[in-house]
């Protein structure tokens, strides 16, 4: 809807100065009309406490009117409430029920959580293979935190064949779209010369960058070896 857009710009300071409390006001109306966009939306101000008091419980209500018009992105953080349990009770089997809705409408957040379940047996027993199935889905959309956790999974030879130079393929994507656990875990690769020809300068570069952002093993790995 156009009152969903208008709140968009005023959240993101598209063309317009940007101001949380007037983007949660066209959200509103927007969600009030039953736009799943707008329910989405203003559902992550109360979620976030942009522009409005943090409120959980809101939140999940409005999530749930967006999820259950079937948008797949309300369903994977409906999801993510009831795994965290914010604003509604804890409960994993009700989080893989929506991360699985969300998930085989082609949303790679609800892939990627879906196969975190599987890989940690929350919710349901653990499935390596049926990790990698989602990791996977997800990783080949661009997801770069999937993209490291499959690169894990070749690593360890968890629900696939342990490939080192597969797992490098996965973690390089990951790390080069800046994510910290790709980042560390590439440079890892480079150190040990697994999946890759050894190479302690090109370590330290992608162990550097994971610290940058403030990813603790790796200020720690820096710190350990005489690097900071």
């Amino acid at each position: 809807s156009a009152q969903n857009r208008l709140g968009v710009c005023y959240y993101k300071g598209n063309g317009v100065e940007q101001d949380y409390v007037e983007a949660v006001k066209w959200q509103r109306k927007s969600a009030e009309q039953g736009n799943d966009w707008g329910q989405y939306n203003l559902a992550n101000c109360y979620y976030d406490g942009k522009g409005i008091e943090q409120d959980y419980s809101e939140a999940v209500k409005w999530f749930r009117k967006s999820a259950e018009q079937g948008n797949s992105s309300a369903q994977n953080r409906l999801g993510v409430c009831y795994y965290k349990g914010n604003g509604v009770e804890q409960n994993y089997e009700e989080a893989i029920k929506w991360f699985r809705k969300s998930a085989e409408r082609g949303n790679d957040w609800g892939q990627y959580n879906l196969a975190n379940c599987y890989y940690n047996g929350k919710g349901v027993s653990q499935d390596y293979v049926e990790a990698v199935k989602w990791y996977r889905k997800s990783a080949e959309q661009g997801n770069s935190s999937a993209q490291n956790r499959l690169g894990v999974c070749y690593y360890k030879g968890n629900g696939v064949e342990q490939d080192y130079v597969e797992a490098v393929k996965w973690q390089r994507k990951s790390a080069e779209q800046g994510n910290d656990w790709g980042q560390y875990n590439l440079a890892n690769c480079y150190f040990d010369g697994k999946g890759v020809e050894q190479d302690d300068e090109e370590g330290e570069k992608w162990m550097r960058k994971s610290a940058e952002q403030g990813n603790e093993d790796a200020l720690a790995f820096l710190e350990e070896h005489g690097m900071v």
